[in-house]
């Protein structure tokens, strides 16, 4: 079915309006059991691929694009789903083709995602980075910016809530120990996990990461409240794990 559109949507139709300007088969042209709505509704959103499920957000294309192909075009420049899902709506309301208010959709639909990933684990405990890093990897590991967030957990280490503390630049983010325990003061959590990506890809600690964390430590524990782990997200590469753990470095305990 798949190749089957792929040769319709990429061979261009042509109308005559003027001077001949060749045209994408839109949407509605397609048979009905090609088209992603009607595919959904017969065989569930598993027999759609990420084009055309991204075309159901995306819903109309332009002059010469159908959203199929819009959504194609999407994923070959950002190369996956979780790279093109990181980024910020502003930047994707520039791309030609979606504009604000299909941006907006498709930043929903990618949050709804991460939270839905988050509930999954809800009634796990995270207990260890490596679940740590399944939680905040979707929403973390591809962004372009260092973000901080703090995730407040039980006396079971179950995930509570999650809030974001600071933001900041492709290389570095600022947040001073306060305003990491101030989210779980305010809450009344058992404890917390601090979780902040490396946008390089590389999640080896800087000296400031590690500054941070032994002042954390320290703070955490006037303040009688769990500091359990500072975890940052990476991306896989050659001979190195896609997280760094200060717990299993022995700078939490």
């Amino acid at each position: 079915m798949n190749a089957i559109l792929e040769r319709i949507t990429r061979t261009p139709c042509t109308l005559t309006d003027g001077p001949e300007a060749p045209l994408a088969m839109r949407i509605r042209d397609l048979p009905d059991r090609q088209r992603p709505r009607e595919k959904l509704l017969e065989f569930g959103a598993a027999a759609l691929d990420s084009s055309e499920l991204l075309a159901l957000f995306i819903s109309s294309g332009t002059r010469g694009r159908s959203a199929i192909e819009i959504g194609r075009e999407l994923l070959a420049r950002f190369g996956s789903i979780s790279a093109l899902g990181a980024m910020p709506v502003a930047e994707l309301a520039k791309i030609h083709g979606l504009g604000p208010a299909k941006a907006s959709k498709l930043a929903a639909a990618f949050e709804l995602g991460h939270r839905a990933a988050r509930e999954t684990i809800r009634d796990c405990p995270l207990d260890s980075p490596k679940r740590v890093h399944a939680c905040f990897a979707p929403q973390l590991a591809h962004l372009a910016q260092e973000q901080v967030v703090v995730a407040l957990v039980d006396v079971r280490l179950r995930h509570l809530a999650t809030s974001v503390v600071s933001v900041g630049s492709v290389s570095e983010s600022t947040a001073h120990p306060r305003e990491m325990l101030r989210p779980v003061v305010t809450r009344g959590a058992h404890g917390f996990i601090l979780v902040h990506n490396h946008p390089s890809g590389d999640p080896a600690p800087s000296r400031a990461d590690e500054q941070v964390t032994r002042r954390l430590v320290e703070a955490a524990r006037l303040l009688q409240v769990g500091f359990f782990d500072h975890v940052i997200i990476g991306r896989p590469g050659e001979g190195r794990a896609p997280y760094f753990s200060f717990r299993e470095a022995g700078i939490v305990s």
